[in-house]
């Protein structure tokens, strides 16, 4: 498969397949976490930057989905309304993505899951943050900022965002197109960057548009499932989804 990176063959080219199409079926139940999971068990057994590569066009085709699933004039609104934590995470994305080959892999990792792992937790516990109305800009400034320079790093910026949408009580239909826009804008940011970084080239980006079909897929199957939760069960399902990412993340950091 002269096509295919040589670090690929049809047994890890199936086993991609199937975690990604798996990674679809959970980002169409909670809106998010496909990258997170892809560069998690992608990275078990390929190079890392192969990893990161194969998920940029998945998740760029994914989002655009789930942003658009009702409609552009929505998918308006969101951006209008989170417009400075996405200028500012966009910023962030083209830093992080630079940085890749110059920060530990495993401080970013647990810069990243140690938070968001007492959030959960203390979420899940019942303790439910209303940020005031006044500091609402200051949150988006600081979460986008960390949510842009890790997902340039490691494809992986679900977590900070959900927490800002989780601790906004965004109402699960919002929270699912916000998400599908938000993260968009980023995939599209973070495939620009990683052609300039080196890591998208001719022979990866075809690994990568591979995984296309079985995303689509998984989210198709997820979206039904979702449609069946109503606003308890959603977030207490998402809040379930960041604990599981969290703990994944400090795993992998101290395996390093």
């Amino acid at each position: 498969m002269t096509f295919l990176p040589p670090d690929i063959d049809m047994g890890l080219l199936a086993a991609a397949l199937a975690i990604t199409l798996c990674a679809g079926v959970v980002k169409g139940m909670v809106g998010f976490a496909m990258p997170m999971i892809m560069i998690s068990l992608l990275g078990s057994f390929l190079p890392p930057e192969l990893a990161l590569a194969a998920l940029i066009l998945p998740t760029l085709a994914s989002n655009g989905v789930q942003a658009l699933r009702e409609g552009p004039s929505a998918a308006g609104r969101a951006v209008r309304e989170f417009r400075v934590f996405l200028g500012v995470g966009l910023m962030a994305l083209f830093v992080g993505a630079q940085m890749v080959a110059l920060l530990p892999a495993r401080t970013v990792l647990m810069l990243i899951g140690g938070p968001i792992l007492v959030f959960a937790v203390l979420q899940l516990a019942g303790w439910r943050p209303r940020p005031a109305p006044g500091h609402r800009t200051r949150i988006e400034v600081i979460i986008g900022a960390i949510a842009g320079f890790t997902g340039g790093m490691s494809g992986v910026w679900g977590p900070p965002t959900v927490m800002l949408l989780t601790a906004l009580d965004t109402p699960k239909a919002a929270q699912m197109r916000i998400q599908g826009v938000i993260y968009g804008l980023g995939a599209v940011a973070l495939t620009v960057a990683h052609v300039g970084s080196g890591v998208l080239t001719p022979q990866t980006a075809v690994f990568s548009a591979l995984m296309i079909v079985p995303a689509l897929a998984g989210m198709r199957l997820g979206f039904a499932l979702s449609d069946r939760f109503d606003q308890t069960t959603f977030r207490r399902a998402t809040l379930a989804v960041l604990l599981v990412a969290a703990l994944n993340l400090l795993r992998r950091a101290w395996g390093m």
